[in-house]
């Protein structure tokens, strides 16, 4: 039996216990209301993320992984530099993923294995069918995530994210850019664990890790490379994934001796 369902088998009774709800859920929830009640109607601004926290008295942190649920859920478009606004209901919307509940670490792990078999093959025809414009644009997301290595606010979490959509629009399949937008933060391990600490590195050694994987991507789809990329965005995914499972095996086993 793989390690997943073996797991799956051994925590069924405490994944069957109701998660207590986080304060993103809650703001998800009363704007997921607002929009059904009519409140915010199809096409109607936000508030901003200021006027959020401050309504909710929650943290920017908190708004933008509500904001990104609810994109995930096919309810808002956020249009940068112009604000977030209500999509027409079902707009959109040709595959369904539910995301709430990819908290645990068997979650990601589990979000970590269909990536592998998306992603590959997104990184594999973004090598093919790339533009020069677009390597223009993936040159300039590697520089974005560098610049928030040293950061502590999350918002390496979104540069992260903003490269590998960029990949799946550069792939030019609708479907692969609709499952990885509405996982959303969720599919960056970083967002729900901190992958750095389990894998017992410095914050800043891990994400520089991260980063020379990234341009290892880069440099496949830029020289036109399809199994170059295919077998970098394995690498990639891999090296998270393998991170996580010794730490699951880690923690099961000094739980098993307490």
């Amino acid at each position: 039996m793989c390690l997943y369902c073996a797991a799956m088998a051994t925590t069924s009774s405490a994944s069957s216990k109701k998660r207590p709800r986080s304060l993103t859920d809650k703001v998800v929830d009363a704007f997921s209301e607002h929009i059904r009640n009519g409140r915010f109607s199809t096409g109607a601004k936000l508030p901003t993320e200021s006027d959020i926290m401050r309504e909710h008295s929650v943290s920017r942190t908190v708004v933008r992984e509500a904001i990104s649920r609810l994109q995930a859920a096919g309810l808002v478009e956020t249009r940068h530099g112009i604000g977030t606004f209500v999509l027409e209901p079902n707009a959109g919307q040709a595959v369904k993923i539910a995301t709430d509940g990819i908290f645990t670490m068997l979650d990601t792990l589990a979000v970590l294995e269909l990536r592998l078999g998306l992603e590959t093959e997104v990184a594999a025809l973004a090598a093919v069918r790339r533009s020069d414009q677009d390597v223009l644009a993936l040159s300039a997301l590697l520089d974005d995530f560098e610049k928030h290595i040293d950061q502590a606010d999350g918002s390496a979490i979104s540069a992260d994210l903003a490269f590998h959509l960029k990949m799946a629009s550069i792939a030019g399949n609708q479907y692969f850019q609709d499952i990885l937008r509405q996982l959303g933060n969720n599919m960056i391990p970083r967002a729900r664990i901190d992958t750095a600490q389990l894998a017992l590195d410095d914050r800043r050694i891990y994400l520089q890790r991260v980063n020379r994987e990234h341009e290892n991507i880069y440099a496949a789809i830029e020289r036109r490379d399809p199994e170059a990329a295919r077998a970098a965005m394995r690498t990639h995914l891999t090296n998270s994934r393998e991170r996580l499972r010794k730490a699951y095996e880690q923690m099961t086993h000094e739980s098993a001796k307490g």
